[in-house]
């Protein structure tokens, strides 16, 4: 499991709990705390009440005085209230009296007049002089059929004579207890949607950060050219570091390598110089001393072509990207590309076709030495009076530039390996072995600017060298 996936989760299941721990105490919190409230009210209700009712009770008349009328006119009254955007007719009380013995002696719902409330909590308490309330389900079985009963005690002076009690049916606050359950419930969820996106959004960040930072060091583990990714706070520190690393480490490694090849290639013609120079203290005909001068040169002259086109090739394997790339007309390039070779004993005939008018962005010398590499290196295989043809064309988002001579071709075993330092071919008509550097720039040289070079069998003989390039962007 990724490493930005297992945050993720954990993250999530962190606020996952504490947000079912929070909706969970709210939903438990949001009923008992109405219900509180409500008691509250119906505590207050039944004594203002109670007060109100004390003198017909004491008078006899409880049942058909001035507070029973009042009490049952109640129930046709049209309150006509928006409370909270539920609306309210009509008063929801059930206001019931009863004695010393707790014989209902009025009940505003007027069903249970007569009956024994003694053993009811409400009544039994108040009667002892203590607070009274009870809750009670209309059906057993059925916990929204609940009412909640408040009693207030009726005072003789300082003697309890009869208990009034207020009762409300829960269901009357149960709309509330819903709604804002369900606001509860909504701003949850919604909280913890915005969690789990501010989540995936970190996850995602740390991913693609811990992302680009390993599939730089796995291009740096191939050998690959690679950029060091753009990174943010610590993650640049880190990717810093890499690049540090990397750069040390490829300059150590570079510098052996380079110095192993060197030294093996340069045996050859050390070896061909020392023996000639040998010779040439001896006393020989001028035939002689004339052709082993002639290899001295030749030896000196191929050493030193290999230094300059292997400290050539450093620079650029060295170079991560193009610093300071500029538009480059594709007609001058291949001009100045082709233009030393005018002379040549090999005619070099050139086809921009609709290349004519592109541009392309990169290093301009760089390219120029890349093309030059393949012509040079097609008129090396070319015969004396052949032809080396240069084509560009545009094919789709790329410039395909081709170099083809109807030189011998290269051998099918060769094909791989015509790209890698010092490897080259014996050239037509006994002339000495290339530096077998030239291919390998070009190579490099196209990599740096996101192309690719390659070599094929050309129809009716010789070989194409294929030259892609990327072309800006245009819109």
């Amino acid at each position: 499991m990724r490493i930005g996936l297992r945050i993720l989760l954990g993250y999530f299941l962190i606020v996952a709990l504490a947000a079912f721990l929070l909706m969970r105490v709210f939903t438990q919190e949001i009923k008992p705390g109405v219900r509180q409230a409500m008691e509250d009210t119906l505590a207050d209700t039944a004594n203002v009440l109670a007060e109100l009712a004390t003198d017909d009770f004491l008078a006899g008349r409880i049942d058909d005085g001035r507070f029973a009328t009042r009490v049952r006119a109640l129930r046709e009254r049209d309150i006509g209230g928006n409370i909270w955007g539920f609306r309210k007719t009509q008063a929801e009380y059930r206001v019931y009296v009863t004695n010393a013995d707790g014989i209902v002696v009025f009940d505003s719902a007027g069903r249970d007049l007569g009956r024994d409330y003694s053993r009811w909590n409400d009544v039994l308490l108040t009667l002892r002089g203590q607070y009274g309330a009870r809750s009670t389900r209309t059906n057993p079985a059925d916990d929204s059929t609940s009412v909640m009963h408040v009693a207030a005690p009726i005072r003789d002076g300082n003697r309890v004579v009869g208990v009034l009690t207020v009762a409300k049916p829960n269901s009357a606050i149960a709309p509330f207890i819903a709604r804002s359950e369900r606001t509860i419930l909504r701003w949850g969820f919604l909280l913890l949607g915005t969690a789990l996106a501010v989540g995936l959004l970190a996850a995602w960040w740390l991913s693609r950060q811990l992302g680009g930072l390993r599939r730089y060091a796995d291009k740096v583990t191939a050998g690959e050219r690679a950029t060091l990714p753009d990174s943010a706070g610590e993650f640049a520190d880190l990717g810093r570091a890499l690049e540090t690393m990397r750069e040390r480490l490829e300059g150590k490694q570079y510098v052996e390598r380079y110095v192993h090849a060197l030294t093996h290639e340069l045996k050859a013609p050390l070896a061909a110089v020392r023996g000639a120079s040998e010779l040439l203290e001896s006393p020989l005909p001028d035939a002689d001393r004339a052709r082993f001068a002639t290899s001295v040169r030749e030896q000196s002259e191929r050493m030193a072509q290999m230094i300059d086109k292997l400290l050539a090739l450093a620079a650029v394997e060295h170079r991560q990207r193009i610093e300071q790339p500029t538009d480059i007309d594709v007609r001058t390039l291949i001009d100045a590309a082709v233009a030393p070779f005018a002379d040549g004993g090999v005619q070099v005939r050139m086809d921009i076709g609709d290349a004519l008018e592109l541009r392309i962005r990169g290093d301009a010398f760089l390219l120029r030495q890349l093309l030059s590499n393949l012509v040079d290196n097609a008129c090396d295989f070319s015969p004396a009076d052949g032809v080396v043809d240069v084509t560009a064309r545009s094919d789709g988002a790329l410039l395909k530039i081709v170099v083809a001579d109807r030189g011998p071709g290269v051998p099918e075993y060769a094909l791989p390996r015509v790209f890698e330092r010092f490897f080259s071919l014996p050239r037509p008509g006994g002339r000495s072995r290339s530096s077998g550097l030239g291919l390998a720039f070009a190579a490099e040289v196209a990599t740096l600017h996101g192309g690719i070079v390659r070599l094929e069998h050309r129809e009716g003989g010789g070989t194409r060298a294929i030259v892609e390039l990327p072309l800006p962007a245009t819109g």
